[in-house]
């Protein structure tokens, strides 16, 4: 029973377009309405109604080390106490910035903002500060927020309401926007060859997570590192959704490549507003007040997201945090994908680290073509049997689910065999 979030969403309506904050938390593609959040613990969130799920969705990523740990939970407290924003410096930001240098291979100077959208905007224009070009190359259906140069062909919310383009982007802003193919090198050099020097940054999700999770084939990061090195263009890793969730460094020390400029998002928070964008310094140094190009935040730096982020990447830096995550992830998979073929089903699983995605379409998924073959009408009728048996996933074929270190063998077991009952009733 929803009855409680019905007529929350109800109330929603009249006071919140399209009663939510968010396009991504509407059930839009997979249709009903959502569910309300009341509390959530580890590996588990409890609804309005009093109904439990497992939790693959993790507030969309950032709770790799599960809801409400103690850890984090206190660490935010003692904070708080002392006050919740200053507007001025605090050690604690330095203590931050140094636990990122030291995880992250490329990064040599960090600046805090106050989410993935403006860690990406901020990113862009500093590129473009930096090289004195106006274009940039992004990936068709990969996500990098909702600024004006990047919402287009954009992927997660934008892919999944069917309006990859939005109204109130002016067109003069959207024609410094190249398209290239994920995966497919030859696109991004057509692009090269078409603007020769004027390209300022290509920007990429290194693993994508916003069609749905999508790895890189081999040689198409070193491929980017050394045409944008051939180019005198900057190289942007958005690692907002792989920053310290598919390894400790994130897809750039998995994979071995070093982008010139990384942007991270809420794993740095433990979940609460934040987002970092980080590289060489001798790009940072380019950052006011240093230098010319401009950026700024009043909450830049918020004492209780950093508290946070401290104690989350603490948590991480345990021996053995990524090995269990793996573990875990692996045992997802394997039960997801044996179980699947078993009962005939099309589908196609791909896993990066702890994201992962089980997308229905025969395969394989290597690009934003392939995940539009997904039988999305499918989808939609699997998430609500899924629902309906305690595991709350995405409400979007084109999302990524996340695993965390809070989730449990048992977890993983009632997962899989809610699988095989959804499977077994909308096939």
């Amino acid at each position: 029973m929803t009855t409680r979030s019905e007529a929350l969403f109800s109330e929603a309506l009249q006071v919140i377009p399209g009663g939510v904050n968010s396009p991504v938390r509407a059930f839009r593609s997979v249709g009903g309405n959502p569910v309300f959040i009341e509390r959530a613990h580890g590996s588990h969130i409890l609804d309005v109604d009093g109904n439990s799920y497992i939790d693959y969705v993790g507030s969309w990523g950032p709770m790799i080390v599960g809801h409400a740990h103690e850890k984090v939970l206190e660490a935010i407290s003692s904070t708080a106490a002392n006050g919740t924003s200053f507007g001025a410096p605090t050690e604690i930001e330095i203590t931050l910035a140094q636990m990122i240098i030291d995880a992250v291979p490329s990064i040599e100077k960090v600046r805090m903002v106050n989410s993935g959208t403006e860690a990406t905007m901020s990113a862009i224009r500093l590129a473009r500060g930096v090289t004195g070009r106006d274009k940039i190359i992004k990936f068709n259906g990969c996500y990098h927020g909702h600024c004006d140069s990047l919402l287009v062909r954009a992927g997660s919310g934008a892919l999944t309401l069917g309006v990859p383009d939005s109204p109130g982007i002016p067109e003069d802003c959207a024609r410094h926007t190249l398209i290239a193919e994920y995966n497919d090198l030859d696109s991004v050099t057509r692009h090269f060859s078409g603007h020769p020097g004027g390209i300022a940054a290509v920007i990429v999700e290194p693993v994508a997570g916003n069609m749905g999770v999508i790895p890189p084939v081999p040689g198409f990061l070193e491929g980017l590192r050394s045409l944008t090195l051939e180019e005198g263009s900057l190289l942007i890793f958005d690692e907002v959704m792989s920053g310290f969730r598919v390894a400790l460094g994130g897809s750039q020390e998995r994979f071995g490549i070093e982008p010139d400029l990384t942007t991270l998002g809420k794993i740095i928070g433990g979940g609460l507003p934040v987002g970092a964008y980080g590289g060489k310094a001798r790009y940072m140094d380019w950052i006011a007040p240093e230098g010319a190009v401009y950026q700024a935040g009043t909450l830049s730096g918020n004492p209780l997201a950093v508290a946070a982020g401290i104690a989350t990447l603490e948590i991480l830096m345990e021996p053995g945090a990524y090995d269990r995550l793996e573990e875990t992830s692996r045992a997802l998979e394997t039960g997801l994908f044996e179980t699947g073929r078993r009962l005939g089903a099309e589908m196609t699983f791909n896993r990066v680290g702890s994201m992962f995605t089980g997308f229905f379409t025969p395969g394989p998924v290597k690009d934003f073509a392939g995940a539009k073959t997904s039988d999305t009408a499918l989808f939609g009728r699997y998430f609500h049997a899924m629902l309906a048996q305690g595991v709350y996933l995405a409400p979007s074929q084109f999302e990524a689910g996340f695993v965390s270190l809070a989730h449990t063998g048992e977890d993983i077991a009632v997962t899989v065999q809610a699988h095989e009952r959804a499977l077994s009733q909308v096939l």
